[in-house]
């Protein structure tokens, strides 16, 4: 794979830069931003599983991973994936599990709000509070990647970091080494969400997908706080050989389900699949 940007449809049709105007009020409920070994063990209980046919022997498994199947039949990649500040009760997260499910790609979620009195928002709010929440979401992945050797239907080999909106941050942040990893409604860049980007120097291939009108990341947004932000991660990406950054025309802000990323997330995988063989 190379570094390219591409747009679908196959001609993203120009839009005026919108004016800059006076930010929402935002709103912050909640105190707590560490996780405590009981919230640890909540993120892992009540993280959204959803295992393929080839694991089970039977019929895809969508649900908690407390309730996962312990008796399984092949070991299959994994997308580690991070929900946005909804949590896991956005039902799209679990539709695009499943459909992941039936491709032969298990995937979970850790339930970050597992933690008691966990930090909410309405944006916009502090920078140095967003910061704590990025934190702690980036705590969550080394909480799930502690967990996955003893998974046993988890290919250790072949995993996959992705996250969206809330989540897209530490995927874009995390120091680890993964297989592949994929970004979406983030744009790894200065903004209000942020004190500083801090896009990881990525070595694996990756995979940034994000509306060209996102509400929160993009140049729509008229208290995006960066009037040279380009709505998506080419300038952190631009000396990766192996970035593919795909906007979609007019989508929301949750875009996971729409038939243009999932066709692009579809080769994306079986191209990384196949690079890794």
């Amino acid at each position: 794979m190379k570094n390219w940007l591409i747009a679908l449809p196959l001609a993203l049709l120009a839009a005026s830069v919108p004016s800059h105007g006076q930010a929402p009020a935002g709103e912050i409920k909640g105190s707590a931003w560490v996780h405590t070994a009981e919230s640890r063990s909540l993120v892992l209980a009540n993280a959204s599983v959803a295992l393929p046919a080839a694991v089970t022997g039977a019929a895809v498994f969508s649900g908690k991973l407390s309730a996962a199947p312990k008796d399984v039949r092949a070991k299959v990649p994994v997308v580690l994936f991070l929900h946005g500040s909804s949590g896991l009760g956005l039902a799209a997260i679990g539709e695009w599990q499943a459909w992941l499910a039936a491709q032969g790609i298990a995937s979970i979620a850790p339930d970050s709000m597992g933690l008691p009195g966990r930090i909410l928002y309405k944006s916009p709010i502090d920078k140095a509070t967003y910061e704590k929440v990025h934190a702690l979401r980036q705590s969550e992945v080394d909480i799930v990647l502690e967990a996955l050797p003893n998974l046993p239907w988890a290919d250790t080999s072949r995993i996959v970091l992705a996250g969206t909106s809330e989540g897209g941050v530490p995927v874009a942040r995390h120091g680890g080494r993964f297989a592949g990893r994929m970004i979406f409604s983030w744009s790894c860049e200065d903004n209000y969400f942020v004190e500083a980007h801090k896009t990881h120097a990525i070595a694996e291939p990756v995979l940034n997908v994000i509306s060209s009108v996102d509400p929160f990341f993009s140049p729509a947004n008229t208290w995006l706080g960066n009037p040279a932000a380009q709505g998506h991660c080419g300038s952190a990406l631009k000396a990766h050989k192996n970035a593919t950054i795909v906007l979609v025309p007019g989508a929301p802000h949750t875009l996971l389900n729409l038939p243009q990323p999932r066709q692009v997330v579809k080769a994306w995988l079986a191209d990384l699949w196949r690079a890794g063989a």
